[in-house]
């Protein structure tokens, strides 16, 4: 079974400049979370269609990358999103969707013009995702690229049906073991175990350090319950025979321990 890779692209200038809170990431993580995934990586870009164009041509040049754009594909002057999806996954034109037409005339009426039926000039072989709350369709591309509107309410019950009925993922999947535990070092201090370890393991070494001295948590995760938990043994290994103390879990909240 293919693992996809799964990207976040969040575009809203009024996110980096403090206007608005996201919402897109933390909602992203969990609605992963229950199929075993995470996200391989998350951008927040301006409305800037250059930008869009190059950040989703480097998510697509990555291998079973699966994208979720929000924000950026309505109808005003700086909606850049749709145009950008046909530069960089298409000949750069935008061409009337005939079923999404008639969406937006049924749902508006005459309000659809001037403006809301630009929505419906999408890229070259654009799929139609379902808005649940004005009918106003999303779109996709080649069932990896997805761009969706920047309000929750609409994007997320659309990612919810991406990943459940498009991408078809198994809510079975194997799960990860993963294993933690926080010691009174610096992380140099175990960079000999990291380079042990089997491809198959993820490591993730979180340094920190308190007025009392440093500290650092290792996580390790892995899809092989076994060898999850021999990568960990032989961080508890080195540890002790460094004569190092550690606690299982996040943190250590004072030496006194």
């Amino acid at each position: 079974m293919k693992k996809y890779k799964f990207y976040a692209l969040i575009i809203g200038t009024e996110i980096l400049n403090g206007r608005r809170e996201d919402s897109h990431f933390k909602f992203l993580l969990e609605a992963l979370k229950e199929y075993g995934y995470t996200l391989s990586g998350s951008f927040i870009i301006e409305d800037n269609p250059d930008l869009i164009v190059k950040t989703v041509k480097f998510i697509a040049s990555l291998p079973d990358s699966i994208l979720f754009s929000f924000g950026g594909i309505g109808s005003t002057p700086d909606d850049y999103t749709r145009m950008a999806a046909a530069k960089a996954l298409r000949d750069g034109n935008l061409y009337t969707h005939k079923e999404a037409l008639k969406i937006i005339e049924k749902e508006r009426g005459k309000k659809a013009y001037p403006y809301a039926i630009k929505m419906a000039e999408l890229p070259k072989d654009a799929k139609l995702l379902e808005n649940p709350v004005n009918k106003m369709p999303a779109f996709y591309l080649d069932d990896r690229f997805f761009f969706m509107p920047g309000f929750p309410q609409m994007s997320h019950p659309m990612v919810k049906f991406i990943l459940k009925n498009i991408l078809n993922l198994d809510k079975k999947r194997k799960k990860l073991y993963r294993y933690t535990l926080t010691a009174l070092t610096r992380e140099g201090n175990l960079i000999d175990v990291m380079e042990k370890l089997p491809k198959e393991v993820e490591l993730s070494s979180l340094p920190k350090l308190y007025l009392d001295g440093f500290r650092v948590t290792i996580s390790i995760a892995s899809e092989d319950e076994k060898l999850a938990k021999e990568a960990f043994e032989m961080f508890k290994n080195a540890l002790e025979e460094k004569g190092i103390f550690y606690s299982l879990g996040e943190d250590i909240s004072s030496t006194n321990q």
